[in-house]
């Protein structure tokens, strides 16, 4: 249940408020004045029911899941940073110092799986009203990029040797003496195993690797002759995925990559120190001159880059008044000239009947296509999309999603310590104004820095 909102504002009289003792300037501090919490407040409510011990505050919450994102942090790290930065419990709505963690850092597990993709979107819809005007250009720029989730890197000896560990332990749990383990069997063929590309180890490795299929089908033949019809049907889905696992060939079509996480697939990009990607698709939206991610989707399916602009031009008008005008991408979205009455532009060949102007103009456009590629880059490796550690094809939405939002407020912040700046330099110039003629030589040196500033 949702814990009642205190009534009572009154100053502490033995402690002074948080506010009082923190930067009004700083960046976070203004954010937090800015962001209307009530909102989530009201739409989050809906999740919560009447019975069992009061929740966290959802403030509290949504405040740690975008501090976790805005700065690069892990679900322990962020909630032991919140017991030691008094701006961060500030941000999250506290109005005296806490010397005490927030939560258990599994309660973020559990918020999240509570609002889902729904609350990650409105989390996001927030981060894009507040750039305003910026956030309405009818120039859009699209692309896409992988979020590679935390998978070892996929081989047909490691899938086995897992698959055989956890037969192993489904006989331990139901306590069922097997024919035979191959422990000892196995050490070996682990060994065949490494270097396995090497020409002189490829033939034993293939050996060991099918040798290891093998083992994984007896086990599992053993199993299922000695558990009861109940106990059959409680296993049959793990046993189906490790026969299809056992079955696939290299050049199978939907492969798995990994027994856990079972929808992500192989994407090659044509990078030079990274051949294959593996995890999911994502297409980001962002705005042609102010560069606010308005629109970001994750894509279940490896499909061709045409096919996931319907996706990302319908969440990127999910956050806008106005429909988008015109769209610029790169040659790999070749084969859509429209969707949804929004004109896909495409660098090609300039045309003959093209005036001098109009080259121009079209080589700065798909010139600024590239600005895209930076922010990427950024939310990729400072707002936790590198690599995702969310669970399912849910934890990749959720974490597109506020790893985006993390972006658009840290871009407001930067924009707002921009606006300080400019106010503190011109509040300057309109001082040193004022100083008489006489004087003025005393302050020679700062009218030099104000010059150059302004």
């Amino acid at each position: 249940m949702l814990p009642r909102s205190p009534k009572n504002t009154q100053p502490n009289l033995f402690h002074n408020q948080l506010r009082d003792m923190l930067d009004s300037n700083d960046p976070l501090v203004a954010l937090a004045d800015t962001i209307n919490w009530a909102q989530f407040n009201d739409s989050f409510e809906k999740y919560y029911s009447d019975n069992g011990r009061p929740a966290k505050p959802i403030r509290l919450m949504v405040g740690i899941l975008l501090l976790k994102q805005l700065e690069n942090l892990s679900d322990e790290n962020v909630v032991l940073q919140w017991k030691r930065n008094p701006y961060y419990q500030y941000f999250c709505g506290m109005t005296e110092y806490q010397p005490a963690l927030p939560c258990d850092a599994s309660d973020l597990v559990y918020f999240r799986k509570r609002i889902g993709k729904e609350g990650a979107e409105e989390i996001f819809a927030m981060s894009v009203a507040l750039h305003g005007k910026d956030a309405e250009e009818k120039q859009v720029i699209i692309d896409t990029t992988v979020q590679e989730k935390n998978v070892t890197y996929p081989t047909d000896g490691k899938l086995a040797i897992k698959m055989i560990h956890h037969l192993h332990c489904i006989a331990k749990e139901e306590g069922i003496q097997l024919r035979r383990t191959y422990v000892k069997e196995i050490k070996g063929h682990r060994i065949s195993l490494r270097f396995f590309r090497h020409p002189k180890k490829i033939k034993k490795a293939k050996a060991a690797m099918k040798r290891l299929k093998t083992i994984t089908r007896v086990l599992i033949r053993d199993i299922s002759r000695k558990i009861d019809e109940k106990q059959l049907q409680k296993y049959q889905e793990t046993f189906d995925l490790f026969l299809k696992v056992s079955d696939q060939k290299q050049k199978d079509s939907n492969k798995i990559y990994s027994l856990h996480e079972q929808h992500i697939y192989a994407i090659a990009k044509g990078k030079d120190h990274k051949k294959y990607e593996y995890g999911t698709k994502a297409s980001l939206v962002t705005t042609m001159k102010s560069n606010v991610i308005i629109g970001v989707a994750a894509h279940e399916k490896n499909e061709h880059d045409s096919k996931t602009l319907e996706a990302a031009l319908a969440s990127a008008n999910k956050h806008r008044t106005k429909a988008i005008k015109e769209a610029i991408c790169d040659r790999g979205y070749r084969g859509k000239k429209e969707v949804d009455g929004t004109v896909i532009c495409i660098p090609d060949s300039p045309k003959k009947r093209d005036t001098k102007y109009q080259k121009e103009q079209k080589r700065k456009k798909f010139r600024r296509r590239a600005a895209i590629e930076p922010i990427i880059g950024h939310v990729k490796s400072d707002h936790r999309m590198q690599r995702n550690y969310l669970k399912g094809f849910i934890g990749d939405e959720i974490n597109l999603l506020m790893a985006a939002s993390a972006f658009n407020l840290k871009k407001w912040m930067n924009n707002f310590l921009a606006v300080l700046f400019l106010y503190r330099i011109v509040l300057l110039g309109t001082v040193l104004q004022k100083i008489e003629a006489k004087e003025r030589q005393k302050y020679a040196d700062l009218y030099l820095l104000w010059f150059r500033l302004w």
